[in-house]
């Protein structure tokens, strides 16, 4: 239900990229927003160096207060959550940004926190990485996001959910695609397959949705999620939100009522970087997890997979550029990142068939449905159709064991993985691999899988 701040959090990153110099335009919205302080002494002093430019990062953060309008979501929980943690960074000529998310189960050595009444602090200890924000507000995460990466934040930005409809509905509704129907009891959510809108309370379901879609899996989710919100950026930097004020404005203003920030990210900050930043364009803007696996000492946890991780941090760090880095890819012509998968079973059994949907998700592949084929399999298939054949090599590269079939009839360029009695499980990753770095731009659109 809470990773709705994976939407929220996500774009309002990008709305102080793309969109500032509305914000600046309407003066007014300013006054919606909140601001927390955090010092020197909550930072401490060793922090990492500042690259010599004028790149800036913005750390995202999501919060489930409960209080006040937000009581309609859930049950009342005393304190703040956080299981939204992303980073922002903008480049020195403002000409691409990249929004890296970190998995909220990530099992991370986290640094000492000071108090801040009437939070108790943080003692260093290894655990989840989103315990910094129940121990030490915003000021401890920011603290535990520097200590990890070794990249000098600037500014950060908290927000709740409160909003996502408001928002969601001044630009008209997020177009989805859906292979087939939804009926989630749970979210509150009966949708159709097929190119549709959504407005805010279809979206609000839409992104809280979890056992009806996919493998039923967190990750497979918040790989749902950011592509809602790559669907949404689009809509929000397109010419019918943009040349709208009308629209834009209110879009601003729900989203400007759910944002705390710190008192430096001022107005005129917003202004700067809005105006050294008009001509951005959702295809410079860039979203990419930090490469995981599951843990192998605490089930249900995530770890980073090194030296991946460091080298996605020491490229915004050293404020490199990231089109002429590693994290476009290589040898790979189609990136998991692109491929969705249906998997079917028959003797292999549901708990194996789950299992290679997590193995494969862990990967970065998008897991559309796990089923039962209802007849045994006796081998492993990869199914596809003409306009799915480029995706074959990038899944068969990674079985130890498969063969690939056209079904010359179908039109989707989703993947079907049928497997049979002589599955053998997936091949060890390199350590050249560097395909986890990629990622995907806001142009991405959900209704070309």
């Amino acid at each position: 239900m809470r990773r709705i701040w994976w939407v929220v959090a996500g774009l309002l990153a990008l709305v102080l990229v793309a969109a500032g110099i509305v914000v600046v335009a309407y003066a007014r919205l300013t006054g919606n927003v909140r601001h927390i302080e955090v010092t020197e002494q909550d930072l401490g002093t060793a922090r990492p160096a500042k690259a010599p430019t004028t790149a800036m990062n913005v750390l995202v953060v999501g919060s489930d207060e409960r209080g006040g309008k937000n009581t309609k979501y859930g049950h009342r929980i005393a304190g703040e959550r956080t299981d939204t943690i992303m980073l922002a960074h903008i480049s020195p000529n403002r000409d691409n940004a990249m929004v890296i998310s970190f998995p909220r189960d990530s099992l991370v050595q986290l640094p000492a926190c000071r108090a801040r009444p009437p939070l108790a602090g943080q003692r260093p200890h290894i655990g989840m990485i989103n315990e910094s924000f129940n121990a030490g507000g915003v000021a401890c995460t920011w603290k535990t996001i520097e200590s990890l990466t070794g990249i000098r934040i600037d500014h950060f930005v908290k927000v709740d959910f409160t909003g996502f409809k408001g928002m969601v509905n001044a630009v008209d509704g997020v177009e989805i695609c859906l292979p087939e129907p939804i009926n989630d009891t749970k979210a509150l959510l009966h949708l159709p397959a097929g190119r549709q809108t959504l407005k805010g309370e279809q979206a609000l379901g839409y992104v809280r949705a979890r056992y009806s879609l996919g493998d039923g899996s967190d990750i497979g989710r918040i790989q749902r999620q950011q592509m809602f919100i790559a669907s949404m950026v689009k809509k929000v930097m397109s010419g019918e939100t943009l040349t709208n004020p009308a629209r834009l404005y209110n879009f601003l203003d729900a989203a400007t009522k759910s944002v705390t920030t710190d008192p430096e990210l001022t107005p005129a900050v917003m202004k700067d970087l809005a105006d050294s930043a008009h001509g951005l364009t959702a295809g410079q803007i860039h979203f990419i997890t930090v490469p995981w696996r599951y843990s192998l000492t605490q089930p249900g946890r995530v770890e980073w997979v090194q030296p991946q991780a460091r080298t996605l941090f020491q490229l915004v760090a050293d404020d490199k550029d990231a089109g002429s880095s590693k994290l476009r890819g290589g040898q790979i012509k189609v990136a998991r990142t692109r491929i969705e998968i249906e998997i079917r079973y028959g003797t292999a059994g549901a708990s194996k068939a789950r299992q290679v949907a997590a193995a494969l998700e862990q990967r970065g592949y998008h897991i559309a449905r796990v089923r039962d084929g209802h007849k045994p399999y006796s081998k492993t298939t990869i199914l596809y159709s003409p306009n799915g054949q480029a995706r074959v090599p990038t899944l068969a590269r990674d079985l130890i064991r498969s063969r690939s079939s056209p079904v010359p009839k179908a039109q989707t360029t989703r993947l079907v993985l049928v497997i049979g009695d002589d599955w053998r499980g997936l091949k060890a990753e390199r350590a050249s691999d560097s395909e986890e770095l990629t990622g995907f731009d806001a142009t991405q659109d959900s209704c070309a899988t």
